[in-house]
């Protein structure tokens, strides 16, 4: 059986938790809920969350697909070099971001996902995994073999004219006649 990559588990889990933490700071402050600061927090926790969780790490097998726009991200990410490429940080940092959003009723849940992407980097960090990025690959321009130069010549083998078309002036023979019976 294959090894289950928890990074890449972590890092959806920890998009959708940023999403929901924002989304709840939102209405929070909208709202004007007691204790709207924690809303606010979450509101910025939201933003931050989703900014470092954007671009995807590159699979350790198989094809690593990226993000739409992922590549500012991917270049932002990498400039703090091993605060966000360890994953036993992410994991600390998650943890702590996620505690404020607990004393809001409109954070909670961000605040319970967030807790679960916490723990799904810390088994990813103890499995050894890091974070690497995806950078787009630079082409190669491969020469064609010399079989493949030349397009062929002649067209392929085609019946003679008449036999393409069935004439409409004989209905008898413009018919199709199956060659195989059809029985009832």
């Amino acid at each position: 059986m294959g090894k289950i990559e928890w990074a890449m588990w972590a890092n959806e889990q920890a998009l959708a938790s940023g999403l929901i933490l924002l989304t709840g700071g939102i209405v929070g402050v909208a709202g004007q809920f007691r204790g709207w600061q924690f809303a606010a927090y979450a509101i910025a926790a939201g933003a931050f969350v989703c900014l470092l969780e954007y671009p995807r790490s590159k699979r350790t097998k198989g094809t690593s697909v990226e993000r739409t726009g992922q590549y500012c991200f991917t270049v932002c990410v990498k400039s703090f070099g091993p605060l966000t490429r360890n994953y036993y940080v992410r994991a600390f940092l998650h943890a702590a971001l996620s505690v404020p959003a607990g004393f809001l009723l409109a954070t909670v849940l961000g605040c319970v996902c967030l807790g679960i992407a916490s723990i799904i980097y810390l088994a990813a960090a103890i499995r050894g995994e890091h974070w690497e990025p995806i950078l787009p690959k630079k082409e190669i321009v491969r020469k064609p073999d010399d079989s493949m130069k030349n397009p062929p010549q002649n067209p392929p083998p085609r019946p003679p004219p008449e036999t393409r078309r069935k004439r409409v002036d004989d209905l008898e023979g413009a018919a199709y006649d199956n060659p195989i019976p059809v029985g009832e």
